[in-house]
């Protein structure tokens, strides 16, 4: 019986564990989270546990109720123009925040046309004129752009879609009330309330306070008061370097400051330790800096493509590179080596890449997911490659013969 308890408990045991980390990995790929996500059950049941495991390692607070649990996480570099939204630019960030504004003075409930109504009264302001912001709804590609806000409302959970069509609102034009050209959504305010993670709303800046830059802007939104002591210090060195372990792709020793460097190189392996524990990603680490890897893939937004003609153009040129470390190398070079290497993988690649003049937008698309990773860094023109990129120093490539019945090509 006593054998059968202890095994039972330690049964117990594992399944809290797993479960934690679970809610835990959660967290950080979906830090806005509401009932429909799979581990949100989870999360609430190990909230206590989850909030004093991000208040320790990380700083970032964690709350969680009924309707919704919110990390707040904090960006480590708020300069990371790397980051953001899948297809979001300046212009629409500037459209998701005045949907925002409408949907915090809504009803409960509201349609597409209304929230596009009231979103123009707001763009109208002088203030974004001035700074040459203009927008309507009278061209199907701003009614798309509308309809793209939306959409990331509805998938982080501030929107709820009750009934009609997006798609009927961009093709039907901004006239009319016809309701197979609208939508009506349910509004979700503590979701909507959580969508800002910063430490300031910017709102509460006097005119004449507010910070000039827009750099010093962002800064401001996320600084965070530090204690005037030799712990306080080592524990926001500990917090922000935490931080860009676990939201970026790799740390390189040479982006750190002295402190950062001095800290970072004493307790990295503990750190590492620590947080790989907790999370089960993978230390690797190297002399330039170290990487949290996820074996599974599940915790990136970003990935190296696995199929497809940009996949294998993206390895192609990640190899190219790794070999040109100590060059100079610029987007026109890189393109150059999409056009030979077309000639040789070319029939494998789709009908466009094909064509001439294909591999400059290639290399666009190769060099922005490598910069996203962190394994390149551009300027302008230039482009150098940093020392993860030596992973894909595989040698040259070759193409292996299908096995009977393959359906594709593989590339070693």
């Amino acid at each position: 019986m006593t054998t059968d308890s202890t095994a039972i408990g330690h049964q117990q045991a594992l399944h809290q564990r797993e479960e934690f980390r679970a809610a835990l990995r959660a967290l950080l790929m979906s830090p806005l989270m509401t009932p429909a996500h799979p581990e949100f059950a989870a999360t609430r049941r190990h909230a206590d546990g989850l909030r004093e495991w991000f208040a320790r390692e990380t700083g970032w607070p964690l709350h969680v109720d009924r309707d919704a649990a919110r990390l707040y996480k904090r960006p480590a570099d708020v300069n990371d123009a790397t980051r953001g939204l899948p297809g979001y630019e300046r212009r629409r960030y500037v459209l998701l925040c005045l949907a925002c504004a409408v949907l915090e003075r809504a009803d409960p409930q509201i349609t597409l046309r209304v929230l596009g109504d009231r979103l123009l009264a707001l763009a109208a302001d002088p203030a974004l004129a001035a700074l040459g912001f203009g927008f309507t709804l009278q061209a199907q590609h701003e009614r798309r752009e509308l309809v793209a806000v939306c959409r990331t409302l509805l998938e982080v959970g501030v929107l709820h879609r009750v009934a009609g069509d997006e798609e009927g609102f961009v093709r039907g034009g901004a006239e009319g009330s016809d309701s197979l050209h609208d939508a009506l959504y349910d509004v979700q305010r503590r979701v909507l309330a959580a969508m800002l993670a910063a430490s300031r709303g910017p709102s509460t800046w006097p005119a004449d306070e507010a910070p000039a830059t827009l750099e010093a802007r962002l800064a401001a939104l996320v600084a965070e008061p530090v204690p005037d002591s030799d712990e306080g210090r080592r524990t926001a060195l500990r917090h922000h370097l935490a931080r860009r372990l676990l939201d970026d792709p790799v740390i390189y020793l040479d982006r750190l400051d002295e402190d950062q460097r001095a800290y970072f190189t004493n307790q990295r392996g503990t750190m590492a330790s620590r947080l790989c524990d907790a999370t089960g990603l993978v230390a690797e680490q190297r002399a330039e800096g170290l990487a949290l890897a996820d074996e599974d893939g599940e915790l990136t937004d970003v990935a190296m493509p696995a199929e497809g003609t940009e996949a294998h153009v993206t390895l192609l040129v990640a190899e190219f590179l790794s070999t040109r470390s100590n060059k100079r190398t610029n987007t026109d070079e890189v393109a150059e080596f999409i056009a030979g290497a077309r000639q040789r993988f070319g029939k494998y690649w789709r009908k466009s890449a094909r064509e001439a003049g294909s591999e400059h937008e290639l290399a666009v698309t190769a060099l922005d997911r490598l910069q996203r990773l962190q394994l390149l860094a551009r300027d302008g023109a230039d482009v150098r490659a940093l020392p993860a990129l030596a992973r894909f120093s595989v040698g040259e490539a070759e193409l292996m013969p299908a096995a009977p019945k393959a359906t594709g090509t593989l590339f070693d």
